[in-house]
């Protein structure tokens, strides 16, 4: 008796959380300015509603900032959903990252992946790349390159969202960050801190060329810079084409993601 009241509890939960989902997804409401497609909800079965979301923090506007743990393996990897509010390629990636993590034979024993769903959902609502404060979120960590202004904000980790990752991070300690971004014009892979071998790899599965920070302007406060240089954890950085369409972006990159998650520290 106990069992079948657990299941039901766990089913009309999924289904409560997929027919909310649903209704945003055609309202636009949830994802101003994105690409629709009927694809974009995917169900989830009974069985699979034990992948709860936890909250790790709140946005300047109240929305929770929603992390998910799967796989019990020593190698630790974080994956961010997304960190600029007008750059929702990756969304299809974060959604069905889960399944195909654990689809594949032995992963879940050999990592440990933690989800956080969107580092900026005030920005994702109004399609912004900036907080609602409009503070670029990419640029508000401590590394040495920091940059206080308006827009990056007047100090490191001044904005809510920026310190609940920073304590994630130094929380979980990952042997690998990875972030998904969208770039106008190009795609690819970039890298910061001992990240090279591990970007290669992602290139040989996805095509998408390898680009080191080096190559690209500039980033003070960013992600990549606290994490890569100031911690010495290698992250990816990767880079949509801006515009693609996430289903096609999530086929694209899929097999890379998955590669990069299993693979062995990089030297």
């Amino acid at each position: 008796m106990r069992a079948s009241i657990l299941f039901v509890a766990l089913l009309s939960g999924c289904l409560g959380f997929n027919s909310r989902h649903a209704q945003s997804a055609s309202t636009g409401s949830a994802m101003p300015g994105a690409v629709e497609d009927s694809r974009q909800t995917t169900y989830v079965s009974p069985a699979e509603s034990w992948f709860e979301w936890q909250n790790i923090g709140h946005s300047h506007e109240g929305r929770p900032l929603r992390v998910r743990r799967l796989g019990s393996g020593p190698r630790r990897v974080l994956w961010i959903g997304g960190i600029h509010g007008d750059e929702r390629e990756g969304r299809i990636a974060t959604q069905q990252l889960p399944r195909a993590f654990l689809d594949s034979p032995g992963m879940a024993e050999e990592v440990t992946l933690v989800i956080l769903e969107d580092c900026n959902p005030d920005g994702a609502a109004r399609s912004t790349r900036g907080n609602a404060r409009g503070v670029d979120l990419n640029r508000n960590y401590p590394a040495a390159n920091f940059k206080p202004s308006r827009f990056f904000g007047l100090r490191p980790l001044d904005q809510p969202e920026a310190r609940a990752l920073h304590d994630l991070i130094l929380n979980e300690r990952p042997d690998l960050v990875i972030v998904a971004h969208s770039w106008r014009g190009d795609y690819f892979i970039n890298y910061d801190g001992p990240a090279r071998r591990l970007a290669e790899v992602f290139s040989a599965h996805s095509g998408y060329r390898v680009k080191p920070s080096s190559d690209i302007s500039p980033t003070p406060g960013s992600l990549g810079s606290w994490v890569g240089t100031t911690l010495g954890i290698p992250i990816l950085t990767l880079e949509y084409l801006r515009g693609r369409d996430p289903w096609a972006a999530w086929g694209e990159t899929k097999d890379a993601i998955l590669a990069v998650v299993r693979a062995a520290p990089s030297g």
